[in-house]
C-alpha cells in the first residue's frame, strides 16, 4: 500500500510539470539525508514537493546543532548503555545524582491540552534540550505516535513503557518534586556559584511546571542561575501548554547560541516545525488526497482558520461578518460582480479557499456571496472545508488526525487568515512560512474594526509570559529586554519573537 501511495503521489507531482531540481526535499539541510525508514514516513521527503519553497533558510550553525543533537540521541536513546545507567538514579528518588557517572542527561515531555498546544510545548522543550545538551524523550500519550513520525534517524524519541516513573500526568502545580517546591524547601539552591563545593547535590529527578498557573519559584526556571542549578540534574520532566521559546531568548546563557542558530528570529518555529513534525502515512494520505482533489489546481490558495472561544462575545453572525469584512477590505477575496460578464480568459484565474472550523456555517455564509453573482474580474472562487466536528475533543485519535491533517493543509496556503490566540492557526502559519492576517477577538458581540490586522511575525505568541524579569531580579516587562522580543498583536499581554520590534 505504501508503494502504491508513493507511486501515485510521484505521478501526480511530475504530471504538473515540476522538476525535482526545483525542490529541496531536505529543507536546506534542516533534515538529515539518508534517513531510510522503509517507507513508514512518506511525508518527510514528499512535503517539500507540495509546499512552496521557504524564503527562510536554516543557518549552517542550526544544521550543525541538529546533526550534533541526532548523534547524541542515538548514543543516549532508550535502552542504550548510557540510558540504562542513568535510569538507575531513579530507582531511589532520594538518591543524589553524581555528575561524574552521567554521560547523558534527559528532558521528558508529557502532553497537555489540545494538539496545537502540544506541538508548541514539544517544540519548545526540544529546543531547550538542544541548548542544554539533553536528550528529549516524549510520553506518547494516547495517540501521538499515530500522528507523528519519529524525527531522529536511527533511534526513537518515545519514552519506553518500562520507564521507572509511570505516572507522568499526575505531576502538577505545587508537587513536592517540582522545581518551585524544591526551591522553597531548600532541597535545591539557585544562589550557589561553586556548586560542586558548597551546594547541595542535585536530586535525580525534577518536575518543571511551565503551565499558565505557575508560581514565582516555577518561573525562576527561565533564569540564568536556576539553569546553572539544574544542569547536573539527570532527569527533568517538563509539563507545559505554551510556546515558551521567547523566554529562552531572554536568558543570557542561551541567547548567544540562539542568535547563531536563528538568523531570522521570526522563523524559529517555522524551522522547528518542519524539522520535528512529520505526519504519519495515514495522516499524510488524508492531506495529499484532499490537496490533490480540491487545492492543487488553483492559481492561489487562501486559508481561513476560524476559532471561537466565547460564543457570547462572538456570536455566529458577528464572526461571519468579521471574516467577510476582513477578506474584502484587505482584498484577500474578490468583490462580487453585479454585471456578471465573464470572459473565457478571466476564468483561468482560480482561487481555492480552505476553511478550517469546528462549524460548517461559516463556509456556507461566505460561499453564498458568490452564488448569485460571479467574482469581480471573472475569477473562479471555490470553497472547501475538510471537516466540522462541532466541538473540540482532546486525546481522541480520529479527531486529532483530522486536526493535524488540516494544520498541514493550512500550510499550503499562499494567504492565511487566522483567529487571535489560536494555537491551531500558529501551527498552520509556521508550516507554510506565512505571516497571517489575524481576526481579532470580538468584544461585546460587535464586529471589531478593523476586522483583521496583519501580524508582525509568523512566530507563535507565548501567552503565559513570566511577570518576573530575571536580569532585573524583579517583576517587570519582559518584552523590553532584547530588540527581537515584543508584545503580541493577538494577545497584547504575551510576547513573541520578531526580526525587529515595532
Amino acid at each position: 500500500m505504501n508503494h502504491q501511495f508513493r507511486a501515485g503521489f510521484v505521478d501526480f507531482f511530475f504530471s504538473r510539470g515540476q522538476s525535482s531540481a526545483l525542490r529541496d526535499e531536505y529543507y536546506g539541510g534542516l533534515l538529515a539525508g539518508g534517513f531510510d525508514d522503509g517507507g513508514f514516513c512518506l511525508s518527510r521527503n514528499q512535503s517539500a514537493m507540495l509546499r512552496k519553497p521557504s524564503p527562510y533558510k536554516p543557518s549552517t550553525y542550526l544544521v550543525k546543532m541538529l546533526r550534533r543533537y541526532e548523534d547524541r540521541h542515538r548514543r543516549c536513546g532508550p535502552h542504550t548503555a548510557s540510558y540504562n545507567k542513568t535510569t538507575e538514579f531513579l530507582k531511589s528518588r532520594g538518591a543524589a545524582a553524581r555528575s561524574a557517572e552521567m554521560e547523558c542527561k534527559y528532558v521528558i515531555w508529557t502532553p497537555l491540552a489540545g494538539l496545537g498546544n502540544r506541538i508548541l510545548s514539544l517544540s519548545s522543550t526540544f529546543l531547550y534540550a538542544v541548548l542544554t545538551g539533553r536528550v528529549l524523550l516524549i510520553d506518547r500519550g494516547k495517540d501521538f505516535s499515530s500522528l507523528m513520525c519519529e524525527p531522529f534517524p536511527g533511534t526513537t524519541w518515545l519514552l519506553p513503557r518500562d520507564f521507572p516513573i509511570s505516572n507522568m500526568r499526575s505531576f502538577g502545580l505545587g508537587d513536592a518534586l517540582s522545581y518551585g517546591s524544591l526551591l522553597r524547601n531548600k532541597r535545591i539552591r539557585n544562589d550557589v556559584v561553586d556548586r560542586p563545593v558548597s551546594g547541595p547535590p542535585p536530586p535525580p529527578f525534577v518536575y518543571v511546571h511551565l503551565v499558565g498557573d505557575y508560581s514565582l519559584q516555577d518561573i525562576f526556571f527561565f533564569c540564568e542561575q536556576d539553569q546553572l542549578a539544574l544542569r547536573e540534574v539527570p532527569w527533568l520532566l517538563v509539563r507545559s501548554d505554551n510556546y515558551f521559546v521567547p523566554a529562552l531568548f531572554l536568558n543570557s546563557i542561551f541567547e548567544p547560541e540562539l542568535r547563531f542558530m536563528f538568523h531570522e528570529k521570526e522563523a524559529v518555529f517555522h524551522h522547528l516545525c518542519r524539522y520535528l513534525f512529520h505526519p504519519t502515512n495515514k495522516v499524510w494520505g488524508m492531506v495529499t488526497s484532499y490537496y490533490q482533489t480540491y487545492l492543487a489546481a488553483a492559481t492561489e490558495r487562501v486559508g481561513i482558520q476560524i476559532r471561537v472561544f466565547d460564543k457570547g462575545e462572538a456570536p455566529f453572525e458577528v464572526v461571519l461578518r468579521q471574516v467577510i469584512n476582513c477578506t474584502l477590505q484587505e482584498k484577500l477575496l474578490p468583490w462580487v460582480d453585479q454585471k456578471g460578464a465573464v470572459s473565457e480568459a478571466d476564468r483561468r484565474k482560480t482561487k481555492a479557499v480552505l476553511i478550517t472550523s469546528l462549524y460548517s456555517g461559516y463556509l456556507e455564509g461566505i460561499q453564498n456571496m458568490y452564488l448569485e453573482h460571479p467574482a469581480a474580474g471573472g475569477m473562479l472562487v471555490s470553497f472547501h472545508q475538510p471537516s466540522h466536528e462541532e466541538r473540540q475533543v482532546k486525546d481522541k485519535e480520529d479527531h486529532d488526525m483530522k486536526a493535524w491533517a488540516e494544520m498541514n493543509l493550512l500550510g499550503f496556503a499562499d494567504v492565511l487568515i487566522t483567529s487571535a490566540q489560536s494555537t491551531f492557526g500558529y501551527i498552520g502559519q509556521a508550516l507554510g512560512g506565512v505571516k497571517p492576517w489575524i481576526l481579532l477577538r470580538p468584544e461585546k458581540a460587535a464586529v471589531p474594526e478593523p476586522a483583521c490586522v496583519r501580524d508582525i511575525s509568523m512566530e507563535p505568541c507565548f501567552h503565559s509570559v513570566p511577570h518576573y524579569v530575571c536580569r532585573e531580579k524583579k517583576n517587570g516587562d519582559n518584552s523590553k529586554l532584547v530588540p527581537y522580543v515584543t508584545h503580541c498583536k493577538d494577545a497584547p499581554w504575551g510576547i513573541k519573537l520578531v526580526d525587529q520590534a515595532v
